[in-house]
């Protein structure tokens, strides 16, 4: 009995389990050209390489469409993970301070502005030019970490610093 696949995930295993059989078939018939012509195995030959074809088309859309959709789950989970989840994940051993200091330029919001400056971690244009910036907790924070680094490891560039002692 075949098992239904339930996850986007399973269900994109199962398309490209099935595309690479009939790639497969597709390229034994390319292989063997021959069947292709013979006089007994011509019709069903040309027949099953059609088929192979149609269904290779069939499944390589919709894998396509798969990977768009688990795509955009993964941005949605991305995009709703807390400002301080998405900060610890990037800074990793400077999570502490590094959360300390964006609750203390932004109060932990990444639509926070002030003047030029936006975002989790405050970055002016010049910055946000230079290390990048994004919509989400994570984008920010891996902006905020190549400045970070940029600097020494230092607190340095933020009015906060203090706050990350």
């Amino acid at each position: 009995m075949r098992q239904r696949a339930t996850t986007l995930d399973e269900r994109l295993a199962l398309k490209l389990k099935a595309l690479r059989r009939y790639t497969g078939a597709i390229q034994f018939f390319h292989t063997h050209r021959s069947l292709l012509s013979s006089s007994d195995h011509s019709d069903a030959a040309v027949a099953n390489l059609a088929y192979a074809e149609r269904r290779a088309n069939e499944l390589t859309e919709t894998i396509a469409g798969l990977r768009k959709a688990i795509g955009k789950r993964e941005a949605q989970e991305r995009a709703a993970t807390s400002p301080r989840a998405a900060i610890c994940d990037v800074f990793g051993s400077y999570c502490e301070e590094a959360v300390a200091v964006a609750r203390c330029e932004s109060g932990l919001s990444t639509t926070a502005q002030n003047g030029q400056y936006l975002g989790l971690f405050q970055m002016g244009s010049m910055e946000r030019q230079l290390f990048g910036h994004g919509p989400t907790a994570r984008a920010q924070a891996v902006a905020a970490r190549r400045y970070f680094v940029r600097s020494g490891r230092d607190w340095s560039p933020w009015s906060c610093r203090w706050a990350a002692f």
